[in-house]
């Protein structure tokens, strides 16, 4: 017999008690009878049948008949799996990073997300409850992978990461009302293309029709055309166009051999584009919309970029733009940090977006998402690792029906869920395989302990750390001995 392919056994459940004082006997029994109860199983004393319990209960493989009619009971085969005591996986991969215990079994989880061979992909997902301990494990990963001369890139929108920045030795990137750091987003870089690619003017027109999107609104195909003629007209006016040839510098001497690559000071920025869309009439109302850019409270966009990012650790804190304005932020680092990232494939490489429902949920428009979904999707091919950090669950799958929270979540090899309320787990059950099981388990974790999904297994892991660790993340004192030893 079979129901949705499952076999139907026949379950037998015996369990013994020892003590050599009658009174406490009694005691084990009615603690042992409650305990199971609560669970909401029956039980039975087999006060006739002892010695018959006590043999089967025992490793030679005796079901004694006698017992068998009152005892067994039906169960389909994912009911009977739960009853194996040893069913707990264990991931401890050679060259990983300790992450911390398996909660039933208590062995070591050692993750190598970067191990190609095992992995498709070293992407994660963490998804969990303010207070569950997402944003603890992810200053872990950073530091650990730190260690490991990691390059790592973070867009930090609640100013957590400044301390593990101060402590690595890391470049922090503020940008704000009070911030001296700029970056412009008309730049074009030369790690932009790989070496014997073509297309740079195209490739950087892809990228500011998304985040035009982001301050024009929802636009439709003709607005779209309009703001691209007009984005050409004014690389025209730098002498750059669709020639890639003209995004270098000409030699005035013959000292140079090698071309020079054309820097922010050679690029257009938010006020030139602001001049020229109000030369007609058609485009007035897209300028009308950059005022606060050029000359309001967001003029901080309107600079070239005066910083130079050669640390393995870069944090862009865009913390004070504000709830309103913190997608223009987190777009404008995501596109350098990407840039960053294609610069050489042999080196290992993550980048951090917390928060990224902002960049693909309701609040976002499809060009945005698309370009997260494509850093996803193809960063395995560049060494490196995206890390999507959320506890909006609900408003990562608002967009286009949760088309591009699906896409992000199912190029994750790794998925990491900490205690979520009981409407994300509804959610998240529409996009992944949890069980009944699992989902009881999501809802019931305590802080710093989180399911792991890792390839095809299923982990309920603690998330472990050194004192010194602790220090660190938490912006304590610590001894730099110690940690020059743990390292």
């Amino acid at each position: 017999m079979q129901v949705n392919n499952e076999e139907l056994y026949f379950l037998y459940i015996y369990v013994t008690t020892f003590s050599n004082d009658i009174k406490e006997l009694e005691y084990f029994l009615n603690k042992i009878e409650g305990m199971i109860q609560g669970k909401g199983m029956q039980t039975r004393r087999a006060y006739f049948r002892q010695e018959q319990a006590f043999l089967t209960a025992l490793p030679i493989m005796e079901n004694n008949i006698d017992l068998k009619d009152s005892a067994k009971r039906n169960v389909l085969t994912s009911g009977l799996m739960a009853t194996y005591p040893f069913i707990s996986s264990a991931i401890f991969d050679e060259e990983g990073i300790f992450i911390g215990t398996n909660i039933y079994n208590n062995s070591l989880v050692f993750i190598d997300r970067y191990n190609s061979n095992k992995y498709k992909n070293a992407n994660i997902c963490i998804f969990g409850t303010s207070g569950a301990g997402k944003s603890f494990y992810t200053k872990l990963l950073v530091l650990r992978n730190r260690l490991l001369g990691i390059e790592q890139y973070i867009i930090d929108p609640d100013r957590e990461y400044g301390n593990i920045c101060n402590y690595l030795g890391g470049t922090l990137l503020k940008i704000g009302p009070s911030s001296q750091t700029y970056i412009n987003i008309f730049d074009i870089r030369q790690e932009s293309m790989e070496e014997n690619e073509q297309g740079y003017l195209a490739n950087k027109i892809n990228k500011l029709i998304g985040f035009f999107n982001l301050i024009f609104g929802k636009l439709d195909e003709e607005e779209k055309a309009i703001l691209e003629d007009k984005i050409i007209q004014l690389y025209e006016l730098k002498g750059i166009n669709f020639d890639d040839k003209t995004l270098f510098k000409e030699s005035k001497n013959k000292v140079y051999i090698k071309p020079i690559f054309k820097d922010t000071y050679d690029m257009p920025i938010l006020e030139e584009f602001y001049e020229l869309l109000g030369k007609e009439e058609k485009t007035k109302k897209f300028q009308i919309k950059l005022i606060p850019f050029v000359k309001g409270s967001l003029k901080f966009f309107n600079n070239y970029t005066n910083v130079e990012l050669s640390s393995l650790l870069i944090i862009a804190d865009v913390y004070e733009l504000g709830e309103d304005n913190l997608k223009y932020g987190m777009y404008l680092f995501t596109d350098l940090f990407w840039d960053k990232i294609k610069k050489d494939r042999k080196k290992k490489k993550a980048i951090y977006l917390d928060e990224i429902w902002r960049l693909i949920g309701v609040t976002s428009n499809k060009e945005v998402a698309s370009f997260i979904y494509k850093i996803f999707k193809t960063i395995r091919k560049y060494g490196g690792s995206s890390v999507a950090i959320t506890q909006d669950v609900s408003d990562l799958f608002s967009l286009e029906e949760g088309t591009y929270g699906k896409s992000i979540l199912n190029n994750s090899e790794i998925k990491t869920f900490f205690s979520l309320e009981e409407e994300n787990i509804k959610v998240l059950e529409k996009y992944t395989n949890l069980s009944e099981k699992e989902k009881i388990e999501i809802k019931s974790l305590k802080r710093g302990e989180c399911l792991m999904f890792i390839g095809g297994e299923h982990i309920l892991t603690k998330i472990e750390s050194a004192d010194f660790e602790r220090n660190i993340i938490d912006g304590g004192e610590v001894n730099e001995k110690n940690y020059n030893s743990n390292r």
